[in-house]
């Protein structure tokens, strides 16, 4: 049996990953053409092209690169018209792959779509898109599957992916000795994994590094960057006591104390760490402006949207701002406070659902395709 999965960010890679080896445990035969990252392919599928490639982050960037996002389309068109898989599986990355799915529906190919797009914040009229085009949609986020019926479509919530990646993580004693770190409590920093995004938000974290001198702070280099790339940052801002840490942020926040992270799924890994975090967001004003008359959600983090309460402090836009990180950064790392914020990320696991989300969603698919032959 033939798969084609795209996904176009790091953390659809993560799931998508652990996606196929979940098909391949139940079909070894089964093969695997990708457009993802390193982790798909190291689960066995043949990648197409990586989504560093494919990432453009906000409306103008956008509206910038929209040359390149319709000759991708074209080309993966083409490229799923030529292999002829038995079915199709998207993962997240709604702007690409709900124009897929719509060309996938007039070809006939089955469309399963592991990862909702979070069209409960906005662009809620996708939701017909979805009913049109996908055969299965499989959610992770418990308050997704009343979204759905709401409309009148059925999904079914397989949980969250990242509770099975988190419980497998055991930290490493020799992590510090490896990048030469020191004995002081860490402060993660987790500036995202786009070049755009982390050129925006590095700096502002670094700008509190010289204000807690008995904390060292380290940065989570995304294994889409270089180690240059960071260093070229690190180099232009007033310390030169901030450390990088590549290709291993699970490490890095298994033995951090607390953590700033640019909003997006990091917020939510970080919180399943127990991790008295700050998100952090800033993009250009014009896409700003745009995402604030067009998003309806109270908040901006999993973390928050999840518990549906102001659990881990948010610094959007204008107030991403040196004094604000500082003064969070001070309130977050009091004992009391710290005590409290860990008994709402147990709430979190709890809310999140069992683990196995990886081997729901491969049974689900399986047995649609099963079900599709005896038919």
């Amino acid at each position: 049996m033939k798969f084609y999965i795209i996904a176009g960010e790091a953390s659809g890679d993560l799931h998508s990953s652990n996606l196929i080896r979940a098909l391949k445990k139940r079909l070894p035969e089964a093969q695997f053409r990708a457009w993802g990252g390193d982790l798909m392919q190291a689960a066995g599928a043949h990648l197409v092209k990586h989504y560093k490639d494919l990432a453009f982050m906000g409306f103008w960037e956008v509206i910038k690169n929209l040359p390149v996002i319709l000759r991708n389309l074209a080309f993966c068109k083409n490229d799923i018209e030529k292999w002829q898989p038995d079915a199709l599986i998207l993962t997240d990355y709604p702007g690409f792959n709900l124009r897929i799915a719509k060309w996938a529906r007039k070809k006939g190919l089955k469309v399963f779509y592991y990862i909702s797009p979070q069209i409960w914040a906005w662009k809620e009229g996708r939701v017909r898109q979805i009913k049109r085009d996908v055969d299965k949609m499989m959610v992770i986020l418990p308050f997704e599957k009343a979204f759905y019926e709401k409309h009148g479509v059925q999904v079914d919530f397989v949980g969250h992916p990242l509770l099975d990646v988190v419980k497998n993580v055991e930290p490493d004693p020799n992590f510090r000795q490896k990048w030469q770190l020191s004995d002081a409590p860490i402060i993660a920093l987790l500036p995202g994994s786009r070049k755009q995004e982390i050129g925006k938000m590095l700096p502002a974290m670094l700008s509190i590094a010289g204000e807690f001198p008995q904390f060292q702070f380290v940065v989570a280099g995304a294994p889409s960057q270089s180690a240059d790339f960071y260093k070229k940052i690190l180099a232009s801002q007033p310390t030169d006591k901030v450390k990088l840490v590549e290709n291993e942020t699970y490490q890095l926040l298994s033995q951090a104390r607390a953590a700033l992270v640019t909003s997006g799924t990091a917020t939510l890994e970080t919180a399943l760490f127990g991790l008295p975090e700050i998100v952090c967001y800033k993009g250009s004003n014009f896409s700003y402006q745009i995402a604030k008359r067009l998003v309806k959600v109270k908040y901006i983090s999993l973390v928050n949207l999840i518990l549906d309460k102001m659990s881990v402090p948010e610094l959007i836009q204008e107030k991403l701002t040196t004094g604000n990180l500082k003064n969070e950064l001070s309130r977050i790392l009091q004992p009391e406070i710290e005590v409290e914020i860990k008994k709402d990320f147990q709430l979190l696991r709890e809310k999140l659902g069992e683990g196995g989300a990886s081997a729901r969603a491969a049974e689900i698919i399986l047995s649609a395709l099963e079900k599709t032959k005896i038919s």
